[in-house]
């Protein structure tokens, strides 16, 4: 709840100052709200050849429905940072792609969107979701 809350803070305090240079609140929240969309527009593609090691076996684990090396592995991503085509929740869930030498999971991880073991709309994130590749063959 706090989480969220400082994102609503942070989406009015942009606001504000856009509405500040534009002189209208409406125009600033809309072009607020907007943003994350066209950062859809940007996410890149990395070939599945491209892919760590770790994030091949990730992605034949999926398919095969388990079993995942971390508790975690398997639950609903809320896309909450919007990086991701907008989907109803529940839609994409996120699994962990193992870091060699790591002493916790990491920060390595694959979303998929979808069904379930459906591995044809999956990303990739080595930065704890902070950007994100379209993971094509």
């Amino acid at each position: 709840m706090a989480r969220m809350w400082l994102r609503i803070k942070g989406v009015l305090i942009g606001a504000t100052a856009l509405c500040a240079l534009s002189g209208s609140a409406t125009d600033a929240i809309a072009r607020a709200h907007t943003a994350p969309a066209e950062a859809n527009a940007q996410l890149g593609t990395v070939a599945l050849a491209q892919l760590p090691r770790e994030a091949v076996d990730t992605l034949n684990l999926i398919a095969a429905g388990g079993p995942y090396l971390y508790q975690k592995d398997g639950i609903v991503f809320g896309n909450y940072e919007r990086m991701l085509p907008a989907h109803r929740r529940g839609y994409y869930h996120e699994y962990t792609v193992p870091t060699p030498h790591a002493r916790n999971r990491g920060a390595r991880r694959i979303v998929c969107g979808g069904p379930l073991q459906r591995t044809d709309n999956c990303y990739y994130s080595d930065d704890h979701y902070t950007s994100f590749n379209h993971i094509v063959e």
